[in-house]
This record gives C-alpha cells, sequence and structure tokens, in this order.
C-alpha cells in the first residue's frame, strides 16, 4: 500500500535542503513536468478559471462614528477638507455618525483618515 505524502513533509524536506540541493530539485522539476519557471510570468496565471481575481477599489464612503475628546480639531479637519462654512462643518460633525465623504479616492482617504484617527476620532470605512 502506497503512503500518502502530505505537502507539509515534502516542505519540511526540502526546508532541510542546501541551495544546491535545491537548485537540482528545480532542474529536476522543469524536466519532469515540461516547463521552465525563469518563462512563467502573470500571463501563464491569467488563463486559470480557478483563481478569482481580487478586484482593488478606488473609491469609498468614510463615515465618522465618534468625535473623540477633540471635537474642535475633528471641525476643523472637516471643514478643511470639505471646504465647508464653520457652521457647515459643526453640524456635520454634530450629528455623528454621519457620512463624512461619499466616493473618496485612496490618497484622499488615507489623509483624511490618519488625520481624524490623530485627534481621537473614529472613523469608518465602506
Amino acid at each position: 500500500m502506497k503512503q500518502q505524502i502530505t505537502k507539509e513533509q515534502i516542505l519540511d524536506r526540502i526546508s532541510s535542503m542546501s541551495l544546491l540541493e535545491i537548485i537540482e530539485l528545480i532542474d529536476c522539476m522543469e524536466k519532469k513536468f515540461g516547463i521552465n519557471s525563469s518563462n512563467l510570468n502573470s500571463d501563464f496565471f491569467s488563463n486559470s478559471k480557478s483563481i478569482p481575481e481580487k478586484e482593488e477599489k478606488d473609491e469609498f464612503d468614510l463615515y465618522l462614528n465618534s468625535i473623540g475628546n477633540n471635537k474642535i480639531s475633528v471641525i476643523k479637519i472637516v471643514r478643511n477638507f470639505l471646504n465647508l462654512g464653520l457652521k457647515e462643518a459643526k453640524d456635520l460633525v454634530d450629528s455623528c455618525p454621519v457620512l463624512i465623504k461619499e466616493k473618496i479616492n485612496k490618497k484622499d482617504l488615507n489623509i483624511l483618515k490618519k488625520s481624524l484617527e490623530e485627534v481621537g476620532a473614529v472613523i469608518e470605512i465602506k
């Protein structure tokens, strides 16, 4: 009866090999399976239907869930970022939890997120 060898057992065995032994193993595998690892690129794998590609979002919605202890700082950040008047920014922050900005790009999101979190605000990104 043939014993089943697990991937972990194979990896454990390879990890105990020297670099030269690993290179020789790769050469043997290339010959055995008719492949050349130096010629493999993303096009080789893109034809596979079993690997779903994950789309990266480029627009986000930023919600202010909690103001924290620095309400004035949060108002200033929101006011400057959204180009609002003082009253509009204050009203927006006071209506927390609230959507601060819809469809914000990743660069602006990171700047605003960092600024708000530094003053103690709690945000949510969707």
